[in-house]
Order: C-alpha cells, then structure tokens, then sequence
C-alpha cells in the first residue's frame, strides 16, 4: 500500500475518454493567483495542462467530470533530475573540462551546447522507457 503523504495530487477535470486512457486537463495556478489582488498586480499565472493517464476503468469516466490525478512524489525528484540538475552538470563538466584543457572559449561555448543537445536528443530517443517511470494515476473526487 503505497503512503498518502508521499504523493502529490492535482485536481482536473476529464476532457475526453479513449479505451485505457483519460485525458485531464489540469489548472496549475501560481500562489498569487490565489491572492485577492492578483487582477491588479498583473503578475498572476495559470496554465492550463492536459495528460493522458492510463486507466483500466476508463469506462467509469465521463468528460466534465472533476477528477484527482497522483504521482509519486519520489517520481516527481526524477523528473526535476532529468529535466534540470543532469542537464546543467554535464554542461558544467564539459565547461570545465575543456577549460583546463585550455580549449578557446569559443569552443568550450559550442562543446557545451553541443553536450546538451547530445543529451536532450538520448533522453528523447529513450523516451518510451523514460515514461515508463512516471505513472500516473487517476480517481474520482468524492
């Protein structure tokens, strides 16, 4: 059984059911947009986000419907991993690597870019087996 605290949740709402999936377009909202004066500030922000969460009781689903989609929180840290913390440490390697190789700054700028879209492009031929990690789950609200 899978701990309640270590799961995040968002609310959503069904826009379209296909057999095995439900597609929830979920409104993720800044905290100032919650504040009583964000329509004269001008620096509220909301996204609207849609996923597609596998479900086998995708029948039980109907578009309109208020619905909670989870994650695993620890799922949550890979992503932010992936997405932000291994990118940046392997341009930094390489930035400095080729620095005390004592390449001209030109080529350390271009090496670095060139690292990055080397790793962008691996994560994007993996992404099959990169989606595999995050599972979504989807519920209805009571």
């Amino acid at each position: 059984m899978e701990r309640l605290d270590r799961i995040a949740s968002h609310d959503g709402i069904v826009i379209a059911v296909t057999p095995g999936r439900v597609r929830v377009r979920i409104e993720a909202v800044s905290a100032c947009a919650s504040c009583a004066a964000h329509g004269r500030c001008g620096f509220a922000e909301s996204k609207e986000k849609e996923v597609d969460v596998p479900a086998a009781d995708w029948s039980d689903y109907q578009p309109g419907q208020t619905v909670t989609v989870h994650i695993d929180e620890s799922r949550g840290m890979l992503a932010v991993w992936l997405a932000y913390v291994l990118p940046a440490l392997l341009m930094l390697a390489a930035i400095v690597g080729l620095s005390l190789a004592r390449v001209p700054e030109w080529a350390v700028v271009l090496s670095a870019f060139a690292v990055l879209g080397l790793y962008i492009l691996v994560l994007y031929l993996r992404r099959r087996r990169v989606e595999r990690h995050f599972t979504l789950t989807v519920s209805h609200n009571s």
